[in-house]
């Protein structure tokens, strides 16, 4: 019986796939990448024509010989790794390193782990497709020429440990951006100018607004402006004018693509996007659930595409027609043709199996994951269903020779809303409008008057700063939560209730790469370059010719920042502790794993401790300040600083408050304060902030 191979690359998915085979496959894995350029150098021969210099990944050494005694007992060997540009690199570098011939190389690719993909994969070998490795082998070969050839400038210019890169750079330019934006905002002063009308028809005051006049909305530039038009109104009284109704159209959402997963993930579930792709690696490779095993539950997420199988489409359509009605599935075709930068080579992230209903496999789910799939397919049974429809009936009023509106909304018809809410829209029903008829004529019961200013620009968050690079063309899929993770990790962004906010150092970098490499973190040229690597990818263009442009002008920028750029220093910043040993104010520096304590007068005094984020709330047991600590499985949890004279620990925040009830302290418990008593029960709501 002939033996076959299949080489995948995280061993999560070994399990998965090997029960869908017969005896005569051997399914291995190979961790990811076997072979990369050294860390140790820039790993690229420049005098050679920019020929790539590749080793074999320190650790894999075990993997790889493992791998080739397996690959002499087998008649064929499958590469299956991801179904994209780093997946296709992974397989060629395999092939490489395996010594396979290029007649024995079998390529395939399935972008759900089901049986019916992974068997259909087999039967479509192919050979390596070497555009799609070049793409995957530029980027690799671009970024780490930023890497390598900019870091040595920051090291020499602000200090060691920093780093750029070819898209974090320009990921941290935008925050900047807005963080200037902010800072410059000049408010604007505004009115809105409401009255309550009440009138024989009117069982209650209905509510009506300002819009302008004789057709044309105005603006109130001050208060002056409202109390003008109030004693116009008063003279006259209000008439309605006109009464409509109009239907209005919500449609459907398409399915998730990687970026919008990634937002939606952030603003509902409160998950960083680096959480969001773990938890869907998880869910794509498999998991156990009971009764049916090892089972991969959506399909591949790393795309940019909205694309869906006929076959999944129409079981879709099915479940819809047998769960709901007939008129909530969605006849027609949906979903986005390949356009621009959309890589179409597979599908949007769907489950695997619409009838494997969220409820099903809850048990067999962390809470995490669960919340993850039931949000991925909630959104799918919405796109394949019928779009809400809404009437909107707008009332028309003349008062003082001014015009004021009101208008009421009421669900004709839920449609995809039914499984699918995102943003808990409600109708706005006033049955007072409905009961209004054009001449009727309504007093003024009272004017509400109110003062606003215009706000500056929102923060960047990890939802919108994902939302915008995708805009701008700037990283594809697999480099958003990366290019993130690698800002805060540097200490350039830090993270505050869900905003991006930029530190001094991120300042600093951001204006040296601005000074000397403007065309690195300029928007327009990254996202040039990623339309470069997608012509190299559709063979339209030699991969060699994209790094020959490229790096005379790097090599330029980074001779001139040698020369010309003056030293920065950034300052640590302080801390309230001070040095036991030597009486010095402690500072606060980065390091492998963290914040910690030092003291500023190294080498003399080589004091450390570990910083721990104060809460401003002083331990119910002894009165001492409470500070952020972790488990040893990571968890965050709240401790005295006193600790070990103090045991105290509480994994809710405390707020400083007793129960009213019991006198046990307070904690905060989503949008609760609530006893820590297990046997009180008190709860109350918590005050919004300011």
């Amino acid at each position: 019986m002939a033996k076959n191979l299949v080489i995948v690359e995280s061993p999560a998915k070994v399990k998965t796939i090997k029960k869908f085979l017969g005896s005569n496959y051997e399914v291995m894995a190979s961790g990811g990448h076997v072979r990369d350029l050294p860390k140790s150098q820039l790993g690229i021969d420049i005098k050679n024509d920019f020929e790539p210099k590749y080793i074999t990944i320190r650790g894999k050494g075990d993997v790889l010989a493992k791998l080739r005694r397996e690959v002499k007992k087998s008649d064929r060997v499958f590469l299956a790794t991801d179904p994209d540009r780093e997946g296709e690199a992974i397989s060629w570098h395999l092939s490489k390193a395996l010594g396979l011939e290029e007649k024995a190389i079998h390529r395939i690719t399935f972008n759900e782990i089901t049986k019916t993909a992974v068997k259909t994969s087999l039967k479509e070998s192919r050979p390596i497709n070497q555009n799609l490795v070049d793409a995957q082998q530029t980027r690799r070969i671009l970024d780490r020429m930023v890497g390598y050839e900019i870091s040595p400038v920051l090291w020499a210019k602000v200090k060691r440990g920093l780093s750029a890169g070819r898209v974090q750079s320009v990921a941290l330019r935008m925050i900047c951006d807005r963080e200037e934006e902010i800072n410059d905002f000049i408010p604007k002063e505004y009115w809105s100018l409401d009255a309550d009308l009440t009138g024989e028809a009117l069982k209650k005051p209905l509510s009506v607004s300002f819009h302008g006049q004789k057709g044309k909305k105005i603006t109130l530039d001050n208060g002056q402006q409202a109390r003008d038009i109030q004693d116009a109104a008063d003279k006259t009284g209000f008439v309605v004018t006109a009464v409509e109704t109009k239907e209005r159209t919500r449609k459907a959402p398409l399915p998730f693509t990687t970026s919008t997963l990634q937002q939606d993930a952030a603003n509902l579930l409160n998950f960083p996007t680096q959480k969001t792709m773990r938890l869907a690696q998880q869910l794509y490779e498999g998991v156990d659930i009971e009764g049916e095993g090892t089972v991969a539950l959506i399909t591949y997420l790393r795309t940019d595409s909205t694309r869906i199988a006929d076959e999944a489409d129409q079981a879709a359509r099915n479940y819809i027609r047998q769960s709901f009605r007939e008129e909530y599935a969605v006849s027609g075709s949906k979903g986005q043709t390949a356009q621009g930068k959309i890589q179409d080579a597979h599908e949007a992230i769907r489950p695997t199996d619409i009838g494997r209903e969220p409820f099903r496999v809850k048990e067999s789910l962390s809470r995490d994951q669960f919340r993850l799939y039931q949000l991925i397919w909630k959104r799918f049974a919405a796109s394949r269903m019928s779009d809400a429809r809404y009437e909107i009936t707008t009332a028309h009023f003349e008062a003082g020779g001014y015009d004021f509106t009101s208008s009421s909304s009421r669900l004709a018809f839920e449609g995809f809303l039914s499984v699918y809410n995102p943003d808990e829209e409600r109708e706005k029903s006033d049955q007072a409008v409905l009961r209004l008829k054009e001449g009727m004529k309504l007093a003024v019961k009272e004017w509400k008057a109110e003062q606003h200013f215009t706000q500056p620009p929102a923060h960047f968050t990890e939802a919108s700063l994902v939302r915008a690079m995708e805009e701008l063309g700037i990283g594809r899929p697999s480099t958003y939560s990366p290019t993130i993770t690698t800002i805060i990790a540097r200490h350039y962004v830090v993270r505050e209730k869900k905003n991006l906010l930029t530190t001094e150092l991120g300042e600093v970098v951001n204006r040296i790469m601005l000074q000397s490499f403007p065309t690195i973190v300029d928007e327009e040229f990254t996202a040039n370059l990623e339309s470069l690597l997608d012509m190299v990818s559709e063979g339209k263009l030699e991969w060699k010719a994209v790094v020959r442009n490229f790096y005379p002008d790097l090599e330029e920028a980074v001779r001139h920042a040698n020369t010309e750029l003056e030293h920065v220093r950034v300052e640590d910043e302080l801390s309230d502790e001070i040095c036991e040993l030597c009486g010095r104010q402690m500072v606060i520096k980065y390091g492998p794993h963290g914040k910690f304590l030092a003291c500023p007068g190294f080498p003399e005094c080589r004091n450390t401790k570990p910083f721990y984020e104060r809460i401003g709330v002083p331990c119910p047991n002894c009165g001492k300040g409470l500070v952020v600590r972790m488990s040893k499985k990571g968890r965050r949890y709240y401790g005295c600083e006193g600790y070990p004279e103090c045991e105290f620990m509480s994994w809710n925040r405390p707020v400083g408050r007793n129960c009213p009830v019991c006198g046990s302290f307070l904690v905060e418990k989503g949008s609760k304060l609530c006893c820590s008593s297990d046997t009180c029960g008190y709860t109350e709501a918590k005050p919004k902030e300011a």
